[in-house]
């Protein structure tokens, strides 16, 4: 059995431990309001503007106008997997529920025969999947430096995406991310932007335009850009969701450092209280011996 010093010892490192996750709790609480009010903000501008394109693809859809982006290149053999998660654990399931579901399309993907490559933002996934997809990671972007989340990180991550395209590397895209829905809520999100997938028209919403440029021009200027702004958008979310995941977590750690404490302490009083008991029972003993 432990003595008593060791157990003052480990009920003060557990009190010290519980003081720093309840310090993480109330950063990351301080630090969710602004990141949800930022994802909020950026899903209006990203719904409308895949629907914007939605309908102006819609009119050279098939045509030897069409872009390569939305095209794509006729062929579905490569699948490039662009995972984003943390840079930072302590968040509970945020980082490795994201990546269960990239696991769960690699496996899908290579059990067609198809091959998979990844594209990793962020350092939490890069190092769960590295273990088992190793060879198919092509490049790892790291955010850590990054305090506030912009548009020119997502342009960044964008263009890489582009140009790996524009090399032939992979066939289609998807983009992997957390999306923000509450507190202990985050929804693991897969969007295929590569050729994008657009929502159908909505009954009645075909409406005959006349466009200047033509459409395909048009969606040669607008179609980097949105990819830039889904990926935006995905960060965004994640930052969001990461914040919420670490509050929840941390608010969990706080609340079981709090009970190891109680039942820390009682233990160590019992452990005094016979200690105690058993000397009274000597010394009484030695004086009834006299």
């Amino acid at each position: 059995m432990a003595s008593l010093k060791d157990m003052r010892v480990r009920i003060a490192a557990t009190k010290a431990t519980q003081k720093i996750t309840k310090a993480m709790q109330m950063v990351a609480a301080s630090k969710l309001r602004r990141a949800q009010v930022a994802a909020e903000a950026a899903r209006p501008y990203a719904e409308r503007m895949s629907k914007v394109l939605g309908s102006i693809a819609a009119g050279v859809a098939g045509s030897d106008s069409a872009p390569k982006l939305l095209a794509g290149t006729g062929a579905d053999k490569v699948h490039l997997l662009v995972v984003c998660t943390a840079e930072r654990g302590l968040c509970g399931p945020f980082n490795s529920s994201i990546v269960r579901l990239v696991r769960e399309k690699a496996n899908a993907l290579i059990n067609q025969g198809k091959e998979v490559k990844l594209l990793c933002v962020g350092r939490k996934g890069a190092e769960q999947l590295r273990r088992q997809y190793g060879k198919q990671i092509v490049e790892t972007i790291e955010l850590r430096g990054v305090k506030q989340m912009g548009f020119e990180q997502a342009e960044m991550v964008a263009g890489k995406i582009v140009a790996l395209f524009e090399q032939g590397a992979f066939d289609v895209g998807t983009l992997f991310f957390s999306r923000f829905r509450s507190v202990i809520a985050q929804v693991p999100t897969a969007l295929q932007v590569i050729p994008p997938v657009f929502e159908p028209a909505e009954a009645g919403a075909n409406i005959n335009y006349e466009y200047e440029p033509e459409e395909s021009d048009i969606l040669t200027e607008l179609l980097p850009r949105n990819l830039s702004v889904q990926v935006f958008r995905a960060l965004l979310e994640n930052a969001a969701s990461e914040q919420g995941a670490r509050m929840s977590a941390m608010d969990n750690a706080t609340r079981n450092a709090g009970e190891m404490i109680r039942k820390q302490t009682l233990t160590y009083n019992r452990t005094r209280q016979a200690m105690i008991t058993k000397e009274l029972i000597e010394i009484i003993s030695g004086a009834e011996a006299l």
